[in-house]
């Protein structure tokens, strides 16, 4: 009797159909399943991806971000009470830093909200950034964008935590929450800081502290667009967000931040497509057209040409300017 083959391989679309249907349904363990999917950038990712974004651009998405101690998990925690409160369901999407070492991550976000866990209209997602700059995971556009199309009214995106430079958020949210702590010195680091400059509200935590009062007046002037004092024309800021205090402990200031994050989505709306949403358009296609050059670049006709390349920029023969230029001009020969 002859040995049965090995089993075709699962198709890719098929499984993506099945999990995409259950996920939108409520199912959450199929919608975790697809996370992980869209975290591994499997087929089975790609090919749902296709199918659900179309129907997402429904849920108001907002990042969360700042410096660590500043309390962004506390206050989303606070925020998810207040929403759920008025029956509507979010989900999050907490980003913690990876170990440069082991690749992995304490997820500490998902325990400081583990009084949701049992609650079907909340769901909590902690995404390990795996060496990703910005504050975010890479995937964290895709992974907006499933729960999005799964149908949840609200979306948080929590960054990392590591400082000034995470404003990539900002092109992943409608609307940007900049928490701030008082007695950080944040206020003073915002003079030059580009992740004011993106904010949509400015929050400052911890309100019960010596000193909230005084950090916000602080951020507020530096905050305002006018002119100096020659009467020669000032760089006007991009936006002037509005400045809040919060205690995310107790959750007081909780319902104003609400109730600022549902005006600037109205003034979004008012304002026609936002601008927000074609800066998350741009990253997403870009992230994917960067993944696609890259995994081409590394394919078994390009991969020993590409190692040439970046050996000659590393011995300094080459530099990263016209390695870039070779190896572009390669991928467009073959494709021509």
């Amino acid at each position: 009797m002859a040995e049965a083959g090995p089993a075709p391989a699962p198709d890719p679309s098929a499984r993506a159909a099945e999990l995409s249907e259950a996920a939108t349904g409520g199912d959450r363990r199929a919608l975790a399943r697809l996370l992980t999917a869209v975290e591994n950038r499997t087929p089975v990712a790609e090919a749902a991806l296709r199918v659900l974004y179309p129907q997402a651009g429904r849920a108001h998405l907002v990042g969360i971000t700042g410096p660590p101690g500043a309390g962004k998990s506390t206050l989303v925690a606070a925020l998810i009470g207040e929403v759920r409160a008025a029956g509507r369901s979010v989900a999050v999407i907490a980003v913690d830093p990876s170990s440069p070492i082991t690749g992995g991550a304490l997820l500490g976000d998902r325990v400081r909200m583990q009084a949701y866990a049992g609650d079907r209209d909340v769901f909590i997602r902690s995404m390990a950034s795996r060496g990703h700059a910005g504050g975010l995971a890479s995937t964290s556009g895709a992974a907006a964008a499933v729960l999005d199309a799964c149908g949840f009214d609200l979306v948080l995106i929590e960054t990392v935590g590591t400082g000034q430079a995470e404003v990539e958020v900002a092109a992943a949210a409608d609307t940007t929450v900049v928490l701030e702590a008082p007695e950080m010195g944040d206020e003073v680091q915002a003079i030059k800081a580009g992740l004011l400059e993106v904010a949509d509200l400015v929050v400052v935590n911890k309100g019960d502290r010596p000193g909230a009062q005084r950090t916000a007046a602080q951020l507020r002037a530096m905050l305002v667009a006018g002119a100096p004092r020659d009467g020669s024309p000032g760089r006007p800021r991009p936006k002037r967000p509005e400045v809040l205090i919060t205690t995310a402990s107790t959750g007081a200031g909780v319902p104003e931040l609400i109730a600022a994050l549902e005006r600037h989505r109205a003034a979004g709306r008012e304002a026609g497509a936002p601008a927000a949403r074609l800066a998350r358009a741009e990253a997403l296609v870009w992230a994917i057209l960067a993944d696609r050059l890259r995994g081409s670049l590394r394919d078994e006709r390009h991969a020993a040409a590409t190692d040439e390349v970046l050996g000659q920029v590393a011995e300094h023969r080459l530099d990263p300017y016209g390695a870039a230029d070779r190896l572009l001009e390669a991928l467009l020969d073959r494709d021509g």
